[in-house]
């Protein structure tokens, strides 16, 4: 015996939900379920057989494939899947690409239709056994596409040729990328979450020149003797750009150039960017001494001052570099990143100098963990390519330690900015769904607020932070709207416990006296308090630790008996 249910399209899944329990609930079999929609002036249908029990749930998941081909079968009910516009997806290798498995299954799939993602293994194994031809086709998916995540990938050294027997070396895949999507800057921004300190209290922004420099330098290793570096125009005219007598036996030679044509739409995107975060830009560069860098900070100083002087006068941004872009000699930028830990600028720089610098910022940071990396390139039809990865690489000592049986506890923050960053450009270049950009954001919620509410890994919660399979377990749980309180009791209960007991023991605390007494201990006036001045003020108040078997006046820490 079978009953049948015809669905409208647009039906809402609540809507199902009451319809299709109500009729499982006395179907004596099966239940085939009929939809319904219109396409090109004919109506379209989609069979399923459910069995006794089926909810309106699972009929969303078997009509998946029937609503990306026409369109938003379901208007977006609760718990509907998005249909997710033209994405590449690179797969990486090593631990970061175990945790991506387990968000995508657990956080994107749930509620995200991927059909339209077009997916390539950049492992080693899958490169070396196509010849490279799937980094190849990576590249050109992702010139068509122009939207793309991409996990951290291994460039194996000779040891790791060895063991994963490997035909032949393989390069670096990033160089083939900036090459193909015609790469212009590599921008790598500091990541904030509300309510936890890291390292720079407001945004940090870095433009680093995408082409160029030592990276794609030719070099061989010469005797005594004369070199001359030519230059042979397309014309077949030449120009000896420079001739030096070798006296020494044995020679380093290293040739290499910095492109200058795409110099200005980096400048562009900088300076656009600046003031969209509202920070002071900088541009960076050793020009004193290397002269040929001149004309990379000349072209940024034009079109600041063609483009943007105004606007960033009039928003009171460039007030502290007396109303002018600054340029910085990168020695001192080295010093003044250390310095500047308020944040609030950004910077640009060469190819090697933004390498360099970025990783500085990161430490300052925290760790790589905490910082984008971005690629932006130019299609010819002038729209921007996007490439997203996390700044770090496949952590590859956490991957031994999982396959020895070991807890890890990965922090995929990063990982997860990037294939947010993917997924809202994806949608920015299609103008919609709308509802996937805020489902986008509704993750970086649900992880800020795990991080600040005892959810987090363990490089920021100690040890007792979740594992890297608990804290995707968690956020899978708040992503499907379960209370946060629910949560941290399946996950970390003993959080509630101290926070109760924080939150009993400072309810009438003077917040202004609170302050004074601060300021009072802070005898330096920085703003912090060293031990010596921490020191010095318990024996004030009279409450330091005294040695012997006497009563203490002070809680050490809250997990202190009262």
């Amino acid at each position: 015996q079978w009953s049948v249910c015809r669905v409208a399209g647009g039906a809402r899944r609540k809507s199902l939900s009451h319809a299709l329990n109500g009729v499982c609930s006395f179907m004596p079999s099966r239940l085939l379920c009929v939809a319904e929609a219109s396409s090109s002036g004919r109506r379209q249908h989609k069979f399923a057989s459910l069995q006794r029990g089926t909810t309106g749930k699972h009929l969303s998941a078997v009509l998946n494939g029937f609503s990306a081909r026409h369109g938003r079968f379901f208007s977006q009910g609760a718990g509907d899947k998005m249909v997710s516009p033209e994405m590449v997806y690179i797969r990486g290798e090593e631990m970061t690409t175990y945790c991506m498995d387990l968000i995508l299954d657990k956080w994107i799939y749930p509620h995200v239709d991927t059909s339209k993602w077009e997916f390539f293994d950049l492992s080693c194994k899958s490169r070396d056994e196509t010849d490279d031809q799937v980094l190849r086709d990576a590249v050109k998916a992702g010139k068509r596409v122009g939207s793309i995540f991409k996990e951290p990938t291994v460039t194996p050294s000779a040891e790791q040729r060895k063991s994963m027997g490997l035909k032949k070396a393989l390069p670096s895949p990033n160089g083939a990328m900036r090459r193909g999507w015609n790469g212009i800057t590599i921008s790598r921004d500091t990541i904030h979450i509300e309510g936890l300190k890291l390292g720079f209290e407001k945004p940090v922004l870095f433009e680093r020149h995408a082409v160029g420099g030592e990276y794609g330098a030719g070099y061989d290793t010469v005797g005594s003797g004369v070199l001359n570096t030519i230059f042979t125009a397309e014309n077949g005219k030449t120009i000896v750009v420079d001739s030096r007598q070798l006296d020494n036996k044995s020679n380093a030679v290293v040739t290499y150039h910095n492109p200058l044509d795409n110099v200005e739409d980096m400048a562009h995107i900088f300076f656009q960017r600046c003031l969209e975060a509202e920070v002071t830009p900088y541009v960076v560069t050793k020009k004193t001494v290397f002269k040929w860098q001149e004309p990379f900070w000349l072209k940024f100083k034009e079109v600041f001052d063609e483009h943007y002087r105004a606007e960033f006068l009039g928003r009171g941004l460039i007030l502290k570099t007396g109303g002018e872009l600054q340029h910085l000699i990168s020695d001192a930028a080295t010093m003044q990143i250390i310095r500047w830990t308020g944040g609030g600028f950004g910077m640009a720089a060469h190819n090697y100098d933004g390498d360099m610098l970025t990783d500085e910022i990161a430490q300052i940071h925290r760790s790589p963990g905490f910082i984008t990396s971005n690629l932006i390139g130019k299609n010819d039809d002038g729209s921007l390519i996007k490439e997203f990865e996390a700044s770090h690489g496949t952590v590859a000592d956490m991957w031994h330690a999982h396959l020895e049986g070991k807890e890890t506890s990965l922090n995929p923050l990063g990982l997860v900015e990037a294939l947010i960053g993917a997924m809202q450009h994806s949608v920015a270049l299609h103008k919609g769904p709308h509802e996937l950009h805020d489902f986008a954001n509704k993750i970086r919620r649900c992880m800020h607020l795990a991080f600040t509410n005892g959810l987090g890994t363990r490089d920021l919660a100690g040890p007792e932070g979740l594992t890297t399979e608990k804290f995707v377990d968690a956020i899978a749980e708040l992503l499907n709207d379960a209370p946060l309180d629910q949560v941290i009791d399946k996950y970390n209960p003993q959080h509630n416990v101290t926070k109760q007991a924080a939150d009993a023991s400072t309810f009438d605390i003077d917040e202004q006296a609170m302050k004074k007494l601060f300021e009072d201990l802070d005898t330096n006036k920085d703003g912090s308090l060293c031990y010596k001045e921490f020191a010095q003020g318990l024996k004030r108040l009279n409450v330091a630790p005294k040695k012997g078997k006497r009563l203490r006046m002070l809680r050490i820490s809250l997990e202190d008996p009262v």
